[in-house]
């Protein structure tokens, strides 16, 4: 025997979907029909993805009364939409290409895809992905720009690397760090044409100078240095005559 349940569809009434590409989006507004009950009605249009263009699509989305704008994360495109109808208070979901793609059902034009972007989005077949505040957007973009730079060195040192290896230069062999204060000033002796071993391998500041320099005291290289003793070993008396 069928008996009623008290289930209800959950609908978001009133939505939007965004099908965002480089050139410009495709935006669909699906709202309730107001003569018709259980009626919905549909609006598709094309914005530019121009400053001006975008700014006139939160006017548009407020005026048909939307609550929740959903756009899906296409490669660096989705940000500055995503500025803007933040700024305009619009509550707006990023959905992860990932969950979308496995959806059943999509379309392959740009216009179809944003009508049944937005069909889901309203039956809530989907969940938005975590954006951070506009704050820490901002110190993310820092780091991980940091990060790329830093790799960026990486390479450059690992290329300098090879060069010196590819003209028998062992360098790596005799110092620990190439790009370090020794490392440096050989490969500038060796920029500079010196060739003898002598020469080149004295071109790095004394290991004493190094740790004064750490301390903070002045850079100096001895005059001379006293050869160590083994443990337990007295120098003896002074012979200087």
């Amino acid at each position: 025997m069928l008996q009623e349940t008290q289930d209800r569809e959950e609908i978001i009434e009133r939505v939007a979907a965004l099908d965002i590409g480089k050139a410009e989006l495709v935006c669909c507004v699906r709202v309730p029909d107001e003569g018709r009950a259980g009626r919905r009605l549909q609006e598709v249009a094309t914005y530019s993805t121009m400053t001006r263009s975008l700014l006139g699509l939160p006017g548009r989305l407020r005026c048909l009364g939307v609550t929740r704008v959903v756009m899906e994360a296409t490669s660096d495109y989705w940000k500055p939409v995503c500025c803007v109808l933040e700024a305009a208070g619009l509550e707006t979901w990023l959905a992860s290409a990932r969950d979308v793609k496995h959806l059943p059902g999509r379309p392959k034009t740009d216009k179809l895809d944003a009508v049944w972007l937005c069909k889901v989005a309203e039956r809530q077949m989907i969940r938005p992905s975590f954006v951070p505040p506009p704050q820490i957007r901002r110190l993310r973009d820092v780091t991980r720009y940091r990060i790329d730079l830093v790799g960026v060195r990486t390479a450059e040192k690992q290329r300098a690397e090879k060069l010196l290896e590819d003209a028998c230069i062992k360098l790596s062999v005799v110092a620990s760090d190439i790009f370090g204060i020794s490392g440096r000033a050989m490969m500038a002796a060796l920029i500079a044409g010196g060739t003898r071993p002598e020469g080149v391998g004295t071109a790095g500041p004394h290991p004493d100078a190094r740790q004064d320099q750490r301390a903070g005291g002045s850079v100096h290289r001895p005059l001379h240095r006293s050869p160590r003793l083994p443990a337990g070993q007295d120098a003896g008396p002074c012979r200087c005559t």
